[in-house]
């Protein structure tokens, strides 16, 4: 009864009927549910963590058949009355892949913020346990909590859990988490939408793939991307001439990640407020050489 009136519930305030969903709440709480409202209580949120989603896709730099199809699941989920009333649903199971620091977090989040719902990130930590069962638990109360209201519901590293189960080095444990995780998917509404992001997605099970409506693949920034990165830097800068081309700084940090442009232009902004009467120039020249030799280094 729990779930299918806190579904009711989730699915009013989908339709902006908040003054409805209130009351529902409201009368849910007086017969004796008091944890109607898990969101906005710590207690008992189950293995994640809430996040208010502050990144758009404005500050992204997408891929553009990646920020084509981004927008559109946005735009399903929110003409989903229109969809339903001829008999469809609006996607809402995405897998991101792609190598380390290029932005699938960033892309999950800026999806949250544009459906103007929260994030709820999943905590491995919190969720994966040494007992027999009780991992699958853990999991069904993730999504148990998921499903109270419209949000997007992150696994990073999804390969942790949907790892493939003819691999004959996994334990029966793993197969039945799998499973479990399967099927919790499946059950979800589509006013949650669940994004798994993955950095080998070679090691997930073929089942769980097939899950996922959309599979986006996040890549290295190319050479117009890094171009537009350091655009936006010196543009973010007052009163500051780029002291390099950025077809320079371009060629320069060929083959890095988003994180890693992230981290070099940062360490350049630390620098400019600390000693604001510094050489942008050397600035630059000294935390690009820096920045080199730690991404060049073996364990980077």
């Amino acid at each position: 009864m729990r779930r299918t009136v806190e579904a009711l519930i989730a699915e009013e305030r989908n339709k902006q009927h908040h003054v409805l969903a209130e009351r529902l709440e409201e009368a849910f709480r007086t017969n004796g549910f008091s944890k109607m409202h898990p969101l906005a209580s710590e207690d008992v949120r189950p293995g994640v963590d809430v996040i208010e989603p502050r990144r758009d896709f404005a500050s992204l730099l997408l891929e553009p058949s990646v920020e084509r199809a981004s927008r559109e699941l946005v735009e399903e989920q929110q003409r989903g009355e229109v969809l339903r009333s001829h008999g469809l649903e609006p996607r809402h199971r995405v897998l991101l892949m792609g190598p380390p620091g290029n932005g699938k977090t960033s892309l999950a989040e800026a999806i949250a913020e544009a459906l103007i719902v929260p994030l709820v990130r999943v905590q491995y930590e919190t969720v994966v346990a040494s007992f027999l069962g009780e991992t699958a638990a853990r999991l069904a109360r993730v999504f148990d909590f998921a499903r109270t209201r419209p949000c997007v519901l992150f696994f990073d590293e999804f390969d942790v859990l949907g790892k493939e189960r003819g691999d004959e080095h996994e334990t029966g444990e793993i197969k039945r988490v799998v499973s479990s995780l399967l099927l919790q998917v499946d059950a979800l509404p589509s006013y949650v939408v669940v994004i798994g992001a993955s950095n080998h997605p070679e090691l997930l099970d073929r089942a769980a793939g097939r899950r996922f409506q959309l599979h986006l693949v996040l890549r290295k920034p190319d050479a117009d991307q890094r171009r537009e990165w350091f655009r936006r830097f010196f543009n973010s800068l007052e009163h500051t001439r780029p002291p390099r081309s950025v077809e320079q700084l371009a060629k320069a940090t060929a083959g890095a990640s988003f994180s890693e442009l992230e981290d070099l232009t940062l360490d350049v902004r630390r620098r400019l407020v600390l000693d604001p009467g510094s050489d942008v120039s050397e600035v630059l020249t000294d935390r690009l050489k820096l920045w080199k030799a730690f991404v060049q280094t073996p364990h980077a």
